[in-house]
């Protein structure tokens, strides 16, 4: 990587002591690079809190339900047991944060992680109460009383609050939102539900408001592996020292400095707290907010923009650094594999599922002398919303008879377990094999299984 230049200290540095103990306090800043940031996480947020209201037809857009073992997606219906697809939707997520962490770094964390989102949020609530970070970062350590107590005691509490109503969202996509709300407001909700919701609550309290850049830096396993991904031509958010370097004040420059005056708010925006100046580091999100901070600075002082700038490591030494290379193309294959699997994937499922079992305490019965019956229990699973009623047979066995009902009503309950008997004629028979067909509403499927006419 880039060989930054040893520090000059400034003549006269004014740096606001935004860091305390470890404590420090983000400054909020505006730039083009915060209102694309801006253009994405709010409609992200929106879509977070809206789809869990959202219903087609009585039935929730997007479901997970454990009482009907069902998975509802965009109107798309499926069972349980087509999770591995939510896998391969991972997976195909994975490379495509792959994609993009070889092409532009940790842009995914800087503009879309969850994480990233809340914890902007909280830092606005915390400047809406407390005011701006400069004067949060002078009256730390003095005694909370009168005028700032209250600020602070609002800030936990909007903090709180969004913090429920994320937990409750959240689970939401579980269980129906309406209960939820329904139970809130009349305050019937079960002791298991109210302790899921104050356990999600605080954790997400706990992640966005109190420990926030130190799951970052500590927790999240992207931060540890992203430099494997990077090369020589990978955009990053990055500090262009030769321009910058000797960093001197503003008002006492010599003729050699760059072009930084070391105002220091590059670090004063960072939601992480580190200096961008120092080099690529974990806990660098590419959020760019030092980025539009620096831009800033430059504009005031009618210096062209770019100090700080989304550069490749071959872009900072003079070189032209290729967008398409080898590794990128590689991730770039991969990702579309994996999203082709998965779509194809999706085409596979299956609305009508079916289950047999034999009754294992009396397999073979015989009713006179020449007829026998087998029993058997056969589930039927519907997922399809228009799924409800399945019509039973066999497939051309004349010569056996199916006893049970001919249809089987889903409109209760999308799964059911009903008893069946197929008999036929065991004289000079041997073991046969018999197939039950499922018919509903434009879907077929077909179960096997082996009629004995006499035990082993």
């Amino acid at each position: 990587m880039q060989k930054i230049p040893l520090r000059q200290e400034p003549i006269a540095a004014s740096v606001t002591p935004f860091a305390k103990d470890g404590k420090f306090h983000v400054r909020l800043t505006e730039g083009r690079f915060q209102n694309l940031r801006r253009l994405t996480t709010w409609p992200l947020i929106a879509l977070f809190f809206g789809l869990v209201w959202v219903q087609v037809d009585g039935q929730p857009i997007l479901f997970f339900s454990f009482e009907q073992r069902k998975i509802t997606l965009f109107g798309s219906a499926l069972s349980w047991h087509d999770l591995p697809l939510l896998a391969g939707v991972m997976i195909a997520g994975s490379t495509l944060l792959f994609f993009m962490a070889v092409a532009w770094g940790r842009i995914w964390c800087g503009f879309a992680c969850p994480q990233s989102i809340w914890t902007w949020l909280f830092i606005r609530i915390e400047t809406l109460t407390e005011g701006r970070a400069n004067n949060r970062a002078k009256t730390e350590g003095q005694p909370l009383r009168g005028v700032r107590l209250l600020r602070r005691i609002t800030k936990h509490l909007l903090w709180i609050l969004l913090s429920l109503l994320t937990a409750a969202t959240f689970t939401g996509y579980f269980v129906p939102i309406r209960e939820i709300a329904t139970d809130a407001l009349q305050l019937q909700m079960s002791l298991p539900m109210f302790g899921w919701l104050a356990i999600m609550a605080a954790l997400t309290y706990a992640n966005a408001g109190l420990v926030r850049e130190k799951i970052c830096l500590h927790a999240c396993p992207y931060a540890r592996f992203q430099s494997v991904m990077f090369d020589r031509d990978t955009l990053t958010v990055s500090y262009d020292a030769h321009r910058g370097e000797p960093r001197a004040n503003h008002r006492a420059s010599r003729d050699n400095s760059g072009d930084c005056v070391d105002c220091g708010i590059c670090v004063q925006v960072c939601p992480t707290g580190i200096d961008i100046r120092d080099g690529l580091q974990a806990a660098c999100i590419d959020c760019a907010a030092c980025i539009d901070a620096c831009d800033t600075v430059m504009d005031k002082l009618q210096r062209p923009r770019g100090l700080i700038r989304f550069a490749s490591e071959q872009q900072l030494v003079g070189q032209s650094s290729p967008f398409l290379r080898a590794r990128l193309a590689g991730y770039a294959a991969i990702m579309l594999c994996a999203f082709g699997v998965v779509a194809y994937g999706f085409t596979e499922t299956k609305g009508l599922l079916v289950e047999i079992r034999r009754d294992r305490t009396n397999l073979v019965t015989q009713l006179d002398q020449d007829t026998v019956c087998n029993l058997y229990r056969v589930k039927v699973e519907g997922f399809a919303k228009e799924q409800t009623l399945v019509k039973i047979s066999l497939a051309q066995h004349e010569q056996y008879q199916l006893h049970g009902p001919a249809e089987i009503d889903l409109r209760e309950s999308n799964s059911v377990w009903l008893p069946f008997r197929i008999c036929g004629s065991h004289r000079g028979a041997q073991n046969a094999a018999v197939e039950f067909v499922f018919n509903g509403n434009g879907i077929q499927t077909s179960k096997a299984t082996t009629f004995l006419t006499r035990l082993m």
